[in-house]
């Protein structure tokens, strides 16, 4: 998404932006979480957002990442943090053009020649942060994240791991620890690694888990690079699907047969995250 993003709007710049829906934006003194749809009685007046938070009348200059997190950084200096969450997505249109899922659009960016950038979400567990610069943040969101997992080293993540009585798949999901492994990644990266997703992330070796980012980072890099995983409705900006779901090993396959060793795949909820794994294959 940050690759197609970069392509799309990078140098482009903004000359309107329409707020279709308060809610999915935070703003410094908001709620934490933003106003949800679960804090729909909030104290005091919801308060408007300017037109400059949302990056109106600025040229977009660099697109970021970190973990699951996007930031569009405009030449004002002024950032957007963006979590897509489950359904969150970015949608390109030319001038004239209409956009191609025009449902449970959110926020809509007009961009100079006429081209549009929309905000789409339509289970709203994804948002939009407005942060004044990038100190700001690394302050309020990113500072709290792990290191980014696709460039993960054995030293950072045994540290997260380190006496962790949770399961190693439970801390793979916690942002906290590694940012931007999510349960897909998690199951395909312990597969590769032939590590038991219940084992205790505490218990892990130094050798293990030196195998474990090794394949997180070679893990991501094959899906980035073959445009994500989409399983119902994942499109990046410019509407291309991702393929990387034809290459899942062991996510999705509970009850298949191992594509490496032809045992039974198995299944089980771990840190609240539908898990499959090779109970031959995984230690």
């Amino acid at each position: 998404m940050r690759r197609s993003l970069e392509r799309a709007v990078v140098g482009r710049p903004i000359a309107d932006v329409r707020l279709l829906r308060r809610e999915v934006v935070a703003m410094q003194d908001d709620p934490p979480g933003g106003f949800s749809r679960a804090r729909t009685e909030q104290p005091g007046p919801i308060r408007r957002v300017p037109k400059q938070d949302l990056l109106a009348g600025q040229r977009i200059e660099r697109v970021c990442r970190h973990g699951k997190q996007l930031a569009l950084v405009s030449d004002a200096g002024r950032v957007l943090n963006v979590h897509l969450g489950m359904t969150g997505q970015f949608l390109c249109s030319g001038a004239g053009q209409r956009l191609a899922q025009p449902d449970h659009v959110h926020v809509v960016w007009r961009l100079g020649d006429g081209g549009r950038l929309a905000f789409r979400d339509p289970r709203r567990f994804g948002g939009i942060w407005t942060c004044r610069d990038e100190a700001d943040l690394l302050s309020r969101r990113w500072g709290i994240l792990g290191p980014d997992a696709a460039t993960i080293r054995a030293s950072d993540l045994a540290a997260g791991l380190r006496a962790s009585r949770r399961s190693i798949k439970a801390a793979l999901l916690d942002q906290r620890v590694i940012a931007g492994v999510g349960n897909i990644y998690a199951d395909e990266a312990l597969f590769r690694a032939r590590i038991l997703p219940q084992r205790p992330g505490g218990s892990l070796t130094g050798a293990e888990v030196a195998v474990l980012c090794r394949a997180i980072r070679a893990i991501l890099r094959d899906a980035i690079e073959a445009g994500g995983s989409t399983l119902r409705d994942y499109r990046d900006a410019e509407g291309r699907a991702g393929g990387y779901q034809e290459r899942h090993s062991v996510y999705g396959r509970g009850g298949q047969a191992c594509r490496v060793c032809s045992g039974m795949l198995g299944s089980a909820v771990i840190g609240q995250r539908t898990t499959v794994w090779c109970p031959a294959c995984q230690l």
